[in-house]
């Protein structure tokens, strides 16, 4: 298994300090989860059914004309490699690490290639993986480099996979509406924009086709009753979006403002986390962790990921860790 952030209570064992007092900035997840609605009792008793109106209601969020739901998005990334022979895939890198050793596990020849080498790998590979909005980097491409991207990858017979995990504060930069075309496979995760990681929900946004092949690998009843009502809810709640979007933007903006006053700008970011590359990162996410701040290190290139304090109490907290370190390494 993978490393991941969220392991709080590995963090509470290793330094002595009780789960309830951390302040827990290892995933990118927003720390306002939305309300739960009210489950019927009905969504518990019976197994669930699939014309119930999420596939609707997803289709009119992501701006799709087809889904799949499926137990997190984590369940397409490895799923998806069975629907191929084996061949040549790209993952731009660094990313989320979890898409590399899908396809590696499958067979795959895997090269993790640069933004800058795409171009001149592409017409070499079969799959071509990119995160965008980019996790842990931030960095962020446009539709219409992807989409030609696509149509490279697409004339071969070959794959453009978009992991839109962070995609929902940037709509207007999403290739969901176009992945009804062959070849263009759009993830997409509900638990980090909606704050709600523990339901395991995500969605595959892709031709018709390709969903029915995947579709036969994830079985029936891959998402739970409730997950579905809890689901529809949300992605039906256009004020609940507009509330979220804003105060992620607002707060990862002075997340990033917070660490540029300790000399700790960030190099990457977007709406749900800030990134920071520094050959001091070990020794920082020690020293917060020694206070019950859990950062996300990445100990390949040196550098940390920040998610976002919920409140003026948490951003207060982080800043006194900040002076604190600040003046550890005069």
């Amino acid at each position: 298994m993978l490393e991941h952030g969220g392991r709080l209570r590995k963090a509470a064992l290793s330094y002595g300090i009780a789960e309830a007092d951390w302040l827990d900035l290892s995933s990118g997840l927003a720390p306002w989860p939305f309300p739960i609605p009210e489950i019927p009792l009905r969504a518990w008793a019976r197994l669930p059914e699939t014309d119930d109106g999420l596939e609707q209601a997803a289709c009119d969020y992501y701006g799709a004309a087809q889904v799949l739901p499926v137990a997190g998005s984590q369940m397409a990334i490895q799923l998806l490699p069975r629907l191929r022979r084996s061949g040549k895939v790209g993952v731009l890198s660094p990313c989320y690490a979890e898409h590399a050793e899908a396809w590696r596990r499958n067979g795959y020849i895997v090269r993790e290639v640069l933004e800058q080498e795409v171009d001149f790998f592409l017409d070499s590979l079969d799959v071509l993986v990119v995160v965008n909005p980019n996790n842990p980097t931030g960095l962020s491409l446009s539709p219409s480099r992807l989409l030609d991207w696509h149509s490279r990858l697409a004339q071969r017979g070959g794959w453009l996979v978009v992991d839109e995990a962070f995609m929902d504060n940037t709509p207007q930069l999403s290739v969901a509406p176009f992945a009804n075309q062959v070849g263009l496979i759009v993830l997409r995760s509900f638990g980090k924009f909606f704050g709600l990681a523990g339901v395991r929900l995500g969605f595959v946004l892709a031709e018709r086709k390709l969903l029915r092949l995947l579709a036969e690998q994830v079985g029936p009843w891959a998402v739970s009753g409730p997950t579905r009502v809890l689901g529809q809810a949300c992605l039906q709640d256009t004020a609940g979006h507009s509330r979220q979007r804003l105060r992620s933007e607002e707060a990862s903006q002075r997340l990033a403002a917070l660490l540029e006053r300790y000399d700790l700008k960030p190099q990457g970011g977007c709406a749900l986390f800030q990134w920071l590359i520094t050959e001091r990162a070990e020794e920082l996410h020690e020293f917060m962790a020694r206070r019950g701040i859990l950062l996300r290190l990445f100990t390949h290139n040196s550098s940390l990921r920040f998610g976002l304090p919920a409140d003026t109490a948490e951003e207060a907290r982080l800043e006194q860790a900040l002076q604190a370190f600040a003046k550890e390494i005069q």
